[in-house]
């Protein structure tokens, strides 16, 4: 469904390098990295918004040079900052768009909203932030899109909604035809839901690669300190000494001949995310 090709962009001072990822149909994709790590950026290039210095995105197997007005048609989005903030109702920034994507369906709209408790008779400046990431999903949802590009949508969403949409999403892709690549800071719904995960900082790919793979990649190591600093440093991403003892997170296979001197644990992403940026730091 989505192939990003060795892509390069310089952003002012900022650069992404080299960022490749495979998000194949039926599946859902975690985008991570701390705050300035390029996600948005990435998204933006995805969207093609902005466009890249070097490398290729393809959509369904094309590109945007050729088939910008198809690829389009095949994108739902929500973004953090919403394109949608008009002084008009809702209803009517949904007509508006709508017109632009063949299988837009006004009724369908009506529904995601109604089943959302969104006021589409408000104005798109007048509503919350979370109304505005709702908005964008109901209209998302509504012109049928094959590929949903969510940039940070749950942050913003109270926790009974966030459930609803996170059942919403996993229907979604239930028929194999629909992937979703979703950036988001509260990564315990991608422990959960995430089929592949792609982890990006300072502009530069730390991985993208299947979530099952990643877990027997990475082990949390618990101990004393001294036993700690005992194992292959080459094989630590990052120590870090507390109270009770010490815990490192490392990478390789090589875990499986530790004794019972250690405690080991699979770690979770937002483990694998803090241990690793801290270790780039």
């Amino acid at each position: 469904m989505l192939r990003v090709n060795s892509v390069s962009k310089r952003i002012g001072s900022f650069e992404l390098k080299d960022i490749s990822l495979h998000l194949p149909k039926g599946y859902m994709m975690g985008l991570i990295g701390p705050n300035g790590a390029g996600k948005t950026s990435l998204i933006h290039m995805i969207l093609g918004l902005i466009q890249p210095d070097e490398g290729e995105i393809l959509i369904d197997g094309k590109d945007y040079g050729t088939f910008g007005k198809e690829i389009k048609e095949e994108i739902g989005y929500i973004l953090a900052e919403s394109m949608f903030e008009h002084n008009v109702p809702l209803e009517r920034l949904a007509s508006y768009y709508g017109q632009f994507y063949k299988r837009y369906n006004e009724a369908d709209f009506r529904k995601y909203a109604k089943d959302f408790e969104l006021d589409i008779t408000k104005k798109g400046k007048k509503i919350s932030k979370g109304e505005k990431m709702k908005f964008q999903a109901a209209f998302a949802l509504a012109h049928h899109p094959k590929l949903l590009i969510l940039d940070e949508p749950m942050a913003n969403f109270d926790p009974e909604f966030r459930k609803q949409f996170l059942s919403l999403m996993s229907h979604f892709i239930s028929d194999g035809e629909h992937s979703i690549l979703l950036s988001t800071h509260l990564t315990k719904e991608l422990d959960r839901l995430a089929d592949y995960v792609t982890f990006i900082d300072q502009g530069k790919l730390i991985f993208s690669q299947d979530k099952e793979t990643m877990r027997e990649e990475y082990r949390l190591v618990s101990g004393e300190d001294y036993k700690i600093n005992l194992l292959r440093k080459d094989r630590m991403i990052y120590k870090e000494k507390g109270t009770y003892g010490t815990k490192t997170l490392m990478r390789g296979d090589y875990y499986k001949k530790y004794d019972n001197a250690y405690t080991l644990e699979t770690p979770t992403i937002e483990e694998i995310m803090y241990f690793t940026v801290k270790g780039r730091r």
